[in-house]
């Protein structure tokens, strides 16, 4: 039985983290989205590209937990790792090697890679231009985060698990994310 660990932390707590967020991200002159507006996404959103994201034999990773998460909540969870060149499938769904070879549109790019390994995807980012680009607390990479916001596509920083689970109910679909299951063929 598998068994997810999301940390689960106080609306203070959240609070306080995300005032820090914001006071480093206005010194940087960086327009993220704030917690409303990621909240609202996440409850409209249907499908999360994940660049970076981690294969079942690491299953013990952040990277891996925290998708496998948002698909139990009901969000079409669109794999595109940066390494492990030998998985096909992650979370049971066919792997892509590239940002701009994804299937149908997405709601959100999340990003869980280096700032570094983001760099040599950010000219598909551009290209695909997500509605969103999440990136992982702590991976945000200021340099493509100014050429998204330039470009027009919102930037945001926050662990997204986090940010789902914080918001309530945490372990059912909202109703965009059922509605999406009902359409979605395997």
């Amino acid at each position: 039985m598998e068994r997810i660990f999301i940390a689960r932390i106080t609306q203070a707590q959240d609070d306080v983290a995300h005032a820090s967020f914001s006071a480093a991200h206005e010194m940087l002159d960086l327009p993220l989205l704030g917690t409303v507006d990621m909240e609202r996404t996440l409850r409209n959103a249907r499908s999360i590209a994940v660049l970076g994201i981690k294969p079942e034999s690491r299953r013990d990773l952040d990277a891996h937990q925290i998708p496998l998460y948002l698909q139990k909540v009901g969000y079409h969870i669109l794999p595109v790792p940066t390494r492990y060149p030998e998985a096909t499938r992650i979370l049971g769904v066919p792997v892509r090697r590239r940002l701009i070879e994804l299937p149908a549109p997405i709601d959100v790019l999340n990003v869980f890679c280096k700032p570094e390994e983001f760099a040599l995807h950010v000219e598909d980012a551009l290209v695909l231009r997500p509605p969103l680009v999440w990136f992982q607390s702590g991976l945000l990479e200021l340099s493509a985060a100014r050429r998204l916001l330039d470009a027009g596509i919102p930037v945001a920083e926050d662990c997204i698990g986090c940010r789902r689970a914080s918001m309530w109910p945490s372990i059912e679909p909202f109703e965009a994310q059922r509605s999406a299951a009902g359409s979605r063929t395997p």
